[in-house]
């Protein structure tokens, strides 16, 4: 049967390592509170994860664990076989069980694993359409998740699909035990005390971070083969990376693995032209070779040398689409860059390298929003939009500088690496 290989997790994967993975989940990642609620998203081959999670939530006093499982199979028949009005259909009474979840205060787990070119041989143009109208309805629950309103974590589940497509020339088992080490390692679990060499890796962002905010950059000037970016910065933006606190007091990490120090750009305040590193893969398509020009902070040229049909729908999703809604900061050396693996994943293609993001900012990087409405934010620099579309820009042959508002400049990586101490 198509997809039957993805109903299971290939063996062998090392039990005491998953375990380690659970427990940092709940315990690094999500920070659970006793007596909270979780709620979980997950491929179906997730399910030993998924066990290890719930095990581990809990253990540590979660009140009730619910989790949501995606398939691949039934996915791709939707697009086979369902007539062309469908795909302006969006679940929309399950979004808003979400929101109203995380508004009585449960935390948010995505476990990510699914193949990362299912839609590749798809109507573009319907994968947008389901795109869209998924992005709409999904829009009150992503706020609460952009702003930060409560403790969320992302992590991630060797499945046969994905690992066929990171190590092509592997046998399935063998591909998705190397996907497997692969995960443990840029997830800092494969050590003696996981939860300790998190503490530390975070106490090393959290220094980047302040360095960053007590220099309160204006801009940042990315420049390299195909790039020459000025990346203005928002008024009272913040610097970010590893733990920090949620709206709800939980000091959580949203993404494990994460590399990166972050802020806000400025919607308006981007020019000059960027090309990608890294492949993209958006909703089953290899975006490639990225190449677009800012004016005004806004994309007004755009091209890839394949998925450029799709880029280009991305962009036209709505007005904030085509700008900029994070900068991050991610050293080249970085474990995940070292590995030499293309994850075809972002969670961990995006901590391999310097990335922006389109579309929606996280006010959660800006100061004083309290009160702020929609207005408000956008003059401050805060973008808006359905979408978040994270893609790499950073190399060992790309430099960054810090443009302070004298115009004075300091460099903060070359050749991809940090520059300062």
């Amino acid at each position: 049967m198509p997809g039957n290989s993805d109903m299971q997790i290939a063996d062998p994967v090392d039990p005491v390592l998953l375990d380690k993975l659970g427990e940092v989940a709940v315990r690094t990642g999500l920070n659970l509170a006793e007596g909270q609620e979780l709620v979980i998203t997950a491929p179906l081959a997730a399910v030993p994860l998924v066990r290890c999670i719930t095990e581990h939530a809990y253990k540590a006093g979660a009140s009730l664990v619910t989790t949501f499982y995606s398939d691949d199979a039934t996915t791709l028949m939707r697009f086979q076989h369902a007539p062309d009005a469908a795909f302006d259909t969006a679940a929309g009474w399950l979004a808003e069980g979400m929101a109203a979840a995380f508004r009585s205060g449960a935390a948010r787990m995505a476990i990510t694993g699914a193949d990362p070119t299912l839609l590749a041989g798809q109507d573009p143009e319907r994968v947008a359409r389901a795109s869209r109208a998924a992005s709409k309805v999904n829009r009150p629950a992503m706020e609460l998740i952009t702003s930060f309103a409560v403790n969320w974590n992302i992590v991630a589940c060797a499945t046969p699909a994905w690992a066929r497509q990171v190590f092509p020339d592997l046998d399935e088992t063998a591909a998705v035990a190397k996907l497997w080490d692969a995960i443990f390692h840029a997830s800092r679990v494969d050590v003696a005390d996981p939860v300790a060499d998190w503490a530390a890796h975070n106490a090393r962002l959290h220094a980047r971070a302040a360095y960053l905010n007590e220099r309160q950059f204006e801009s940042l000037h990315f420049t390299g083969p195909g790039t020459d970016l000025v990346v203005g910065l928002a008024d009272g933006h913040v610097w970010a990376g590893g733990s920090e606190a949620a709206g709800n007091g939980i000091t959580c990490n949203p993404n494990i693995p994460t590399e990166e120090v972050f802020t806000t750009p400025h919607r308006a305040r981007v020019s000059g032209r960027v090309r990608s590193t890294k492949p993209l893969f958006h909703q089953g398509t290899l975006i490639d070779d990225i190449a677009v020009m800012f004016e005004g902070g806004r994309i007004v040229e755009a091209s890839a040398s394949s998925g450029e049909a799709v880029l280009k729908r991305i962009l036209e999703t709505d007005e904030g689409a085509a700008r900029l809604g994070e900068v991050a900061l991610v050293p080249h050396s970085s474990p995940i860059s070292q590995t030499g693996v293309l994850f075809r994943n972002t969670l961990f293609d995006e901590n391999a390298a310097s990335h922006i993001a389109l579309g929606q900012a996280y006010t959660k990087c800006l100061r004083d929003t309290d009160g702020l409405d929609a207005a408000a934010l956008a003059e401050r620099g805060a973008n808006d939009s359905l979408i978040h579309i994270d893609w790499m820009i950073g190399s060992a042959e790309i430099d960054v500088d810090g443009i302070a508002p004298d115009g004075s400049r300091t460099p903060l990586m070359r050749r991809g690496e940090w520059a300062i101490a």
